[in-house]
């Protein structure tokens, strides 16, 4: 059985009575408002069931309004690692690798061509409330992409297996682009350039590291070989929910060469690969010491592919599978 977060499952509701729905409509549902301050997560189809049962009574459009008032935080570690994207784009490489690792699915994948890339949902609705969620997902999509870049980019495109609704406003008001139903795929497609944009935390700290360089060499200075660690530590952070980064690509972030950043390191006693390891190690226990995580969120945080490649190196690490030093914290 699949399962939707709780944060997900509440703003649904939430919206429904901004747009005003009755409270009492929802004291039937399995998980009550009350009851949502105590769990976790919902099962899929309970969720699919809200959706049916708002867009009975509300009409066309509630799912795709409702995507329009997502946040990156109503997304958990998924939405956690999203802030931290160096391109728009990466949220669904960090996407791709998230299902990948939880359910051995991937629900989203990314395919391009020339120049627009097209995002596919692979969610087939086996009813009507797949179909509105996916409708939610496409709409909180091109949101999120605008609250990450600060820029107000677009879709060229977007494609629904299911049928058109009797009233598609709300889809024109969301997407302003050619919207199609009835479609062999579901998907939202960019303009390649958009999704290669720089978010607005990495344009930030990007310009932040180029300054420094600037600094060193037009005064004359060298930022300490301590910071330079620090600044490194924190950026193989922001990049393991991508998978491991290489030192060409966190050299590229800072403004250095590959040889310069080697010896800045070595100056402090480090080696890329030191750091790396010492990173994941320190994200994993600090991680694990909140309940709230699975392990298969921690391994997807710290750049495994697999939980049970995270398992093997913690052990490694610490001499501790990863759930006796929970216990143990």
């Amino acid at each position: 059985m699949s399962y939707i977060s709780i944060s997900l499952y509440r703003k649904v509701i939430n919206h429904a009575l901004a747009e005003g729905m009755a409270e009492e409509k929802f004291r039937d549902l399995p998980i009550s408002i009350d009851a949502m301050e105590n769990v976790r997560a919902v099962p899929s189809d309970q969720f699919f069931a809200l959706h049916e049962m708002i867009d009975s009574r509300i009409g066309s459009g509630f799912a795709v309004r409702v995507g329009q008032q997502m946040k990156i935080d109503d997304y958990g570690v998924l939405g956690l690692s999203w802030r931290t994207c160096a391109r728009a784009g990466e949220i669904f490489e960090r996407s791709e690798r998230y299902f990948k690792l939880l359910s051995d699915t991937y629900l989203f994948k990314v395919e391009k061509q020339n120049n627009v890339s097209y995002v596919y949902l692979h969610r087939d609705a086996h009813r009507r409330g797949v179909a509105l969620s996916n409708e939610a997902t496409m709409s909180a999509t091109v949101v999120v992409l605008q609250a990450m870049t600060e820029v107000d980019i677009m879709p060229v495109a977007v494609s629904f297996k299911h049928g058109p609704p009797d009233n598609i406003v709300s889809h024109e008001e969301a997407f302003k682009c050619d919207i199609r139903f009835n479609q062999p795929y579901n998907f939202i497609a960019y303009k390649t350039k958009d999704l290669e944009m720089r978010t607005a935390k990495a344009d930030t700290s990007i310009n932040q590291f180029l300054m420094e360089r600037v600094d060193e060499e037009t005064r004359g200075i060298e930022v300490s070989a301590s910071k330079v660690v620090r600044d490194v530590e924190q950026l193989i952070q922001d990049a393991l929910p991508s998978g491991i980064p290489s030192i060409v690509q966190i050299g590229a972030h800072m403004g250095m060469s590959n040889r310069t950043l080697t010896r800045r390191l070595s100056e402090n006693g480090f080696t890329f690969r030191d750091l790396i390891r010492k990173t994941q190690e320190e994200v994993a226990m600090s991680m694990l010491k909140d309940s709230t995580r699975s392990i298969a969120e921690i391994a997807f945080q710290t750049g495994f592919s697999e939980q049970s490649a995270f398992n093997r190196a913690f052990k490694r690490w610490t001499d501790q599978s990863p759930l006796d030093y929970r216990k143990n914290h």
